[in-house]
């Protein structure tokens, strides 16, 4: 076993990624504190071909060298846009026949281990401030939450750690049902 260099990766370029058919998934970021955080969520959706990233509240926007440091030239592939108020995202999508839902804890969430995605169907992902999470007024215009499940004594998960479990299970099951 030998490890592959960079070159043997055949990674796309920024007009191949451009061009490219995207998984229909748009991530939703409200009031972020963390650059780290944004920056990571910026790389994790480049390496899913994530269709959009919308930035809301005091979510910080590229270009930001803190942000770089995460993303790694991913602010420069992967769409995005910033909007203040998360809620008029929720709802533009929603008009838009795109089904939302907010990664929180709440009442009746769906487990994601039990989230089933349907064919054809685009979802946008909202994640909230790391020590509130999503907003209440958010979580209302929802079509639903979803929770990853949690069996330590932590109640929580890092913002990008949490945007990577929930875009590659989702991904994963994407990927199965358009086969």
């Amino acid at each position: 076993m030998r490890k592959l260099l960079n070159s043997e990766l055949e990674r796309k370029s920024i007009v191949d990624f451009k061009q490219a058919t995207k998984t229909p998934i748009i991530i939703i970021l409200d009031d972020i504190r963390s650059l780290h955080n944004i920056g990571s969520v910026f790389r994790t959706s480049d390496a899913f071909l994530i269709e959009k990233i919308y930035l809301c509240g005091i979510t910080a926007i590229p270009p930001n060298k803190e942000i770089h440091k995460t993303a790694l030239g991913a602010t420069e592939t992967v769409e995005w846009e910033y909007e203040k108020e998360v809620c008029n995202v929720i709802e533009k999508l929603r008009s838009n026949q795109t089904k939302v839902y907010a990664i929180e804890q709440v009442e009746n969430a769906i487990f994601l281990n039990d989230f089933d995605v349907e064919s054809n169907q685009k979802y946008a992902l909202v994640f909230g401030n790391e020590v509130y999470g999503v907003a209440q007024k958010a979580i209302e215009l929802c079509d639903g939450t979803i929770e990853i499940p949690q069996l330590g004594t932590k109640h929580s998960l890092n913002i990008s750690v949490s945007t990577g479990i929930v875009v590659w299970d989702l991904y994963q099951k994407m990927s199965t049902k358009n086969q």
